[in-house]
């Protein structure tokens, strides 16, 4: 019986951890593609479709990043299946939250404080490896954004010298065209870096499963089951996010795209090589932003990014207490009691969010729309410090509930 339990409970698992690379993949969609779409350099529908089937590809290409977040963030000898499927629940609800908002955040970031978040609340400060965290996420976390802003910059600026003497009907249709190629390497940049997240917590639940040796390499039904699902979420078009960042952060020409596009591309490969596992929103925004300071007369919306920044300094304690609240839940009910209802918890939270997401909304038809200065609502760093708040106290809540029953099921190697 307990082998079953076991088999359920690690199948659910891989399930909300594919569910994460598919909300990845169209969170993401326009770290690639959105300004190839507000250039008009691609149509909309084309450059998902283009986007995806690069994301597939490049998923293939490393398993750097996927070693990093299996085994370079947290003690996978003390991880169990319900610390996972915490850490998921917690990630998937901040990239649903934001996708609603509109804010490009990272999913990277959501995921990892989703997952060190149920650590802690499992086994405390022990089960973080704080130097990995250090290394291979804060550091690049910062560094990462600083450095596409000034590779972009610096690459607009030399476009526009270049070009500042030729017909610009010309030069639009010209690096239209580049821009296809450059768009096109980031969504493989991309795939070398997002999927590879998923894959290292499905690694991670094979491992507390018991169903590979905690040596293991990642298996090739992970890879493949991980870049499906990214593939199919990034068809889908985040049309929101691409939005905010295509026509939200600067109005932008096919010279800024394409500098900004082949910026992204360089440092999303980069850290990829070095198995940095750092946020490719991050990166593209930077690029993004990089290409309105390098653009004489440019106009660049700083009270956007700003409130995109905020959005970012909260993502990792935010994702972190919802995926604390989540083990907790877990603990209080235990056994499979609890686990069914954190994931039908995830299920409820999740078609509220799409419900809310009907009220407005943005479509390949819409999605190059003039940009309207009160688009962005006032009210977006309220909201995700309301999550934050309501989140602590439901964490609050059942930290209390843990104390007053000490009895409940609890699962073995897990401590109180």
């Amino acid at each position: 019986m307990e082998y079953v339990t076991e088999t359920i409970l690690l199948a659910l698992v891989v399930v909300t951890a594919l569910a994460f690379d598919f909300t990845n993949g169209f969170h993401d969609t326009g770290n690639a593609m959105a300004t190839s779409i507000a250039t008009r350099a691609l149509k909309p529908k084309t450059a998902v479709a283009l986007s995806a089937v690069l994301n597939l590809v490049g998923a293939f290409l490393s398993l750097a990043v996927a070693a990093t977040i299996a085994k370079g963030i947290v003690d996978a000898n003390i991880i169990t299946l319900e610390v996972v499927l915490a850490g998921l629940v917690g990630g998937i609800t901040w990239n649903l939250l934001t996708w609603l908002l509109g804010i490009p955040s990272s999913s990277s970031h959501a995921l990892i404080g989703g997952v060190v978040g149920s650590v802690l609340a499992a086994v405390g400060t022990s089960g973080v490896l704080w130097t990995g965290v250090l290394s291979k996420v804060m550091i690049p976390a910062l560094l990462a954004p600083v450095i596409a802003i000034g590779v972009a910059a610096l690459g607009t600026f030399l476009v526009a010298r270049i070009t500042k003497d030729l017909p610009q009907d010309t030069t639009s249709r010209g690096f239209r065209w580049g821009q296809i190629g450059s768009a096109s390497l980031v969504s493989l940049a991309h795939g070398t870096n997002d999927a590879q997240k998923s894959m290292g917590i499905i690694l991670l639940a094979l491992i507390a499963g018991g169903a590979v040796p905690a040596d293991s390499g990642v298996p090739f039904w992970v890879v493949l089951a991980c870049a499906t699902f990214m593939a199919l979420g990034t068809y889908l078009g985040g049309w929101r996010v691409i939005r905010t960042l295509g026509k939200g952060l600067v109005e932008i020409d096919s010279r800024q795209g394409m500098a900004a596009e082949t910026s992204s591309a360089a440092v999303i490969l980069l850290s990829s090589h070095f198995g940095f596992s750092l946020s490719t929103t991050h990166v593209a925004t930077g690029s993004i932003l990089g290409s309105g300071v390098g653009m004489p007369g440019a106009k660049v919306r700083w009270g956007v990014a700003g409130k995109m920044l905020a959005a970012w300094g909260l993502t990792l304690p935010a994702a972190g207490l919802v995926g604390a609240f989540c083990f907790w839940l877990q603990d209080v009910i235990g056994g499979v009691g609890g686990t069914v209802a954190v994931f039908t918890l995830l299920i409820g939270v999740s078609a509220a969010i799409w419900i809310a997401s009907r009220r407005k909304p943005i479509s390949a038809d819409n999605v190059n729309d003039e940009w309207d200065g009160d688009e962005t609502p006032a009210s977006v760093v309220d909201a995700a410090e309301t999550f934050t708040v309501v989140a602590a106290e439901a964490t609050a809540e059942a930290e209390a509930t843990v104390a007053a029953a000490p009895t409940a099921t609890r699962r073995e190697g897990v401590p109180a």
